[in-house]
């Protein structure tokens, strides 16, 4: 069963703490769409997608949709002030230039060395990568925006991915509906836990071992 939408306004809620402003941010397709929308507009920061823009604003108001402005997943966008278009070579140039501040990801996987696997289920239908593997390896910060368990209830935060890889040892910090995990060196460093999950319930839904953080918040 999949999150429902408090849930992934929560996390997109949560994920927005790790904006400044100024920065240029790019966000991937399902929840890292919803993070603009919790962000004071003065605030300047601007919101990159790989098919040309560079100024992405929130979601429209409903009936007031462009037909011929979306992000990279297709979806209904505003435009900020200030905001540019170019073709998609600029903007993957862009990113492979390590000018995106931070990159937020939705996964279907994450390991405890922080390898991402986003972009196919064998044998499933897929129409591509995109550009998430140029966004994970070249990105100053990738944060995965998932939830914690697959529909048959198994855990997505593991020792090693099972499905193909899109970027190794890439992964900053996870945020779920559960718990934000930040992977270090040492290993998954726990250091929030979300209501009304329990430490004990994020611990035993996590398919890699947790480091407890000394300052962990329990967020309600």
């Amino acid at each position: 069963m999949g999150l429902l939408i408090d849930q992934r306004n929560m996390i997109a809620r949560r994920a927005a703490r790790e904006i400044l402003p100024g920065m240029t941010v790019n966000l991937g397709i399902g929840i890292p769409e919803l993070v603009a929308d919790f962000l004071p507009s003065e605030w300047n920061v601007m919101f990159h997608s790989v098919n040309g823009i560079l100024g992405v604003g929130p979601f429209p108001v409903q009936g007031e949709e462009n037909a011929h402005l979306s992000n990279a997943g297709g979806t209904p966008v505003t435009l900020h002030s200030g905001a540019s278009f170019f073709d998609s070579s600029i903007a993957y140039g862009m990113v492979r230039s390590g000018r995106v501040d931070v990159a937020f990801l939705g996964a279907l996987q994450v390991s405890q060395r922080g390898d991402l696997a986003n972009w196919i289920v064998p044998g499933k239908r897929v129409y591509g990568i995109g550009g998430g593997p140029e966004l994970a390896r070249y990105a100053k910060k990738v944060i995965v925006l998932m939830s914690h368990l697959n529909e048959r209830n198994e855990p997505k935060i593991l020792r090693e991915c099972e499905l193909p890889l899109s970027a190794k040892s890439c992964v900053d910090m996870i945020i779920t509906e559960r718990a934000v995990i930040e992977v270090t060196k040492q290993g998954l460093c726990l250091t929030e836990v979300m209501y009304p999950y329990s430490l004990e319930e994020v611990v035993t839904k996590t398919g890699a071992p947790l480091i407890i953080s000394e300052y962990l918040q329990m967020v309600d």
